[in-house]
């Protein structure tokens, strides 16, 4: 297994502590999808997509994929005890009127005080925003998995967005594949370190003033 693999299952891994037992759970597409693979049997969650399934399940066994069942992003996925289907109209309703507690959202850059930028890159063709705007204003907590730079090195974290914004101070956490990060009134605060690295290459990589928790976990 890859570098790249590890590093994604390592962020979808710790996105996974934060679900708690009877959520109802919005995943984006990329990293947050591989969620579902790291929840404790002992936890009953039903994971939410836009395309109208509650009840995703973890991703299938290679060769058991069933073409009628997948995510959001187009992924096959398995569905658990319970899993109910509608269209997209009542998927999107359920967001809209504030049922899911928790989303989990890929993003292009979130700034200090949660500022979500993660819909479009002026310029470049997308194939939509998804649910991006709705998820982000209306589920009750938004949790950021994203990389801590892009592809040139630059970070991703920033005092203010530099992309069109899909929502104003709606990020809580955010996790990338160096720390995680808290957004709290006072601004953001440097929660954990992914080991081997240190508050020094974390700052250096973050575009925005760091506070550094007292109690600094250090996830192995």
């Amino acid at each position: 297994m890859g570098m790249g693999i590890d590093k994604r299952k390592k962020m979808a891994r710790r996105a996974a502590e934060e679900i708690r037992d009877g959520m109802i759970v919005n995943l984006g597409i990329g990293i947050p999808s591989l969620v579902p693979d790291f929840l404790p049997e002992s936890i009953s969650v039903m994971f939410h997509a836009e395309n109208g399934i509650t009840g995703m399940g973890p991703s299938p066994v290679k060769g058991q994929e069933d073409p009628h069942l997948c995510n959001a992003g187009g992924f096959p996925v398995t569905s658990v005890k319970g899993a109910s289907y509608c269209d997209s109209t009542i998927a999107f309703g359920m967001i809209r009127r504030g049922r899911v507690d928790l989303t989990i959202l890929g993003s292009l850059q979130v700034s200090g005080k949660g500022d979500l930028a993660n819909w479009i890159v002026p310029g470049r063709k997308v194939p939509g925003m998804g649910g991006a705007m709705e998820l982000a204003q209306k589920a009750k907590r938004v949790i950021v998995v994203m990389n801590q730079t892009d592809k040139n090195g630059m970070p991703k974290i920033l005092e203010h967005c530099t992309l069109p914004l899909t929502s104003p101070s709606c990020a809580s956490l955010v996790i990338t594949e160096m720390a995680v990060f808290e957004i709290k009134g006072t601004g953001m605060v440097l929660k954990e370190l992914f080991a081997p690295y240190s508050i020094e290459e974390v700052k250096s990589k973050t575009g925005c003033r760091l506070q550094v928790a007292e109690d600094l976990r250090i996830i192995v």
